[in-house]
């Protein structure tokens, strides 16, 4: 499907079901709501050039676990559901001996993720700077942890390791490692 259509149709979704806030009861992420928005989002990036086989290239970089060893980053402002805010896509490349030229000469070769952080409205998680994560497949399938819960949502929230603990650890107060402008 061209990625105008199915950014329409995830948006016509989207709104229909409302995308209303899971209730306390439910697992903090990989609920039906966090997927219906990561489908949303993916569409989203699709259409404006950020992920799928149509995705920009930017430089990129070495990087390290939990991401990958090579890795590009883009921040650019989006609107989705009626909701703007910034949004951070992080391309996260692996395979023995890699090297950015490899990844510019043949990303899809070596792309095993797309990892992204969605500020959301105040209040969807303020204790965690109302970040809304999403681990995607080079395809767009949002990838599982090893117990099966897709990872969307406020991912690992109260737990030891995931998103959420390791961006607690950035400096300043936004979450994010390599500046503090999202406060």
């Amino acid at each position: 499907m061209k990625p105008l259509r199915k950014l329409i149709s995830a948006l016509v979704l989207g709104s229909s079901l409302g995308l209303a806030m899971p209730s306390l009861a439910e697992a903090p992420f990989g609920n039906k709501d966090d997927l219906e928005l990561a489908t949303s989002l993916w569409a989203l990036m699709e259409y404006k050039g950020l992920a799928g086989d149509n995705a920009v290239m930017t430089r990129p970089y070495k990087g390290m676990p939990p991401h990958g060893m090579i890795l590009e980053l883009i921040e650019t402002p989006v609107k989705l559901h009626g909701q703007s805010g910034p949004l951070i896509v992080k391309r996260n490349y692996g395979g023995d001996g890699i090297s950015v030229d490899d990844v510019i000469n043949d990303p899809a070769r070596y792309l095993q993720a797309v990892t992204i952080m969605l500020k959301r409205e105040a209040g969807y998680d303020a204790d965690n700077g109302d970040w809304f994560y999403v681990k995607y497949d080079a395809r767009g399938n949002v990838m599982k942890n090893p117990k099966g819960i897709a990872l969307a949502g406020r991912v690992a929230k109260g737990m030891p390791t995931g998103c959420i603990a390791c961006h607690q650890a950035a400096e300043g107060s936004d979450f994010v490692f390599n500046h503090d402008r999202y406060k």
